[in-house]
């Protein structure tokens, strides 16, 4: 397109007004201007738009051809305009949200309930990936926000904590009993090793941050551990020691009821895991938008 917008702009008004004093009227300019402008357009493109009679103007076969097309577009841009005008009335907006599985059934949910029932004109988007994989994704602006345990450096992140999870073993009572009929435990750091040694040790996958936040854990205090069962998600972490089938490191937020019951046993460690905080993190050299800065906002008033 070789013309500017405002050319049309002035070839589409003098043509629903048929009068170029009216136009110009309309339009705030002098009628001098707006002829040149005419004159212009039909020099750049090689015909003649309109032709004069008593009582202004009218279109040509080759003018009514373009205006055709011109009004499709105005049309366009003036519905384009009545959309985000009833997206600013409605508050409608999209976020984009990337979470870990296990972070998403146990936090998330009770955040976007009472976000939704506030805004419910926003489209929630959820990406469910590993922490390490949504810190990727939100370095790609491929996401909004991510709700993630906080990680050592946070590289051009905002973060907004809203709590901490603490990470313990946990086992049945049948299954501690099997072990305890293999060998003697008491709470001597030695004997401690050799229980992990010899339980089958439930973890997250290598991939996982809280894996190795774990890992991290056994090399700092001389851990071995011989028989390790790799999982994708809590939730299996959880069923699995349900069962009895071996000692699970798991969240002891996600744990209570298992705990309270007395269904699950938490091990005691000599040596405490440190809890971790956890939030929602954002790009700080991006503009937020409005439904963004609603949720933030939102997030200290839960």
């Amino acid at each position: 397109m070789n013309q500017q917008l405002s050319s049309y702009k002035v070839f589409y008004t003098v043509a629903n007004t048929g009068n170029i004093s009216h136009a110009a009227k309309q339009l705030y300019i002098s009628q001098p201007a707006i002829s040149r402008t005419i004159q212009r357009l039909e020099q750049s493109l090689g015909v003649i738009l309109f032709s004069r009679n008593s009582r202004g103007v009218q279109l040509t076969s080759e003018g009514l051809l373009l205006y055709n097309h011109v009004k499709s577009a105005f049309d366009t841009l003036e519905l384009g305009e009545k959309q985000l005008q009833r997206v600013s009335d409605l508050g409608i907006g999209q976020i984009h949200i990337g979470v870990s599985t296990t972070l998403c059934k146990y936090v998330l949910l009770p955040y976007l309930k009472k976000f939704i029932e506030k805004f419910p004109h926003v489209n929630i988007t959820i990406e469910c990936q590993s922490t390490n994989q949504t810190l990727e994704l939100i370095e790609q602006q491929k996401i909004d926000v991510a709700l993630i345990g906080k990680p050592s450096s946070l590289k051009g992140l905002d973060f907004i904590p809203i709590g901490e999870i603490e990470d313990i073993f946990v086992a049945t009572k049948n299954y501690l009993h099997f072990l305890n009929e293999r060998e003697t435990i008491n709470q001597s750091t030695k004997k401690q090793k050799n229980f992990f040694e010899t339980a089958t040790l439930m973890l997250l996958d290598k991939n996982n941050m809280t894996r190795q936040y774990i890992d991290d854990y056994f090399i700092k205090n001389q851990i071995k551990t011989n028989n390790i069962l790799e999982v994708t998600s809590m939730d299996l972490l959880i069923e699995f020691a349900n069962i009895g089938l071996g000692i699970a490191c798991v969240i002891k937020e996600f744990v209570k009821k298992d705990l309270q019951s007395g269904h699950l046993i938490e091990i005691p460690l000599n040596i405490p895991i440190h809890k971790r905080e956890i939030g929602f993190a954002y790009l700080n050299q991006n503009k937020l938008t409005h439904s963004l800065e609603q949720f933030i906002s939102s997030l200290t008033k839960i």
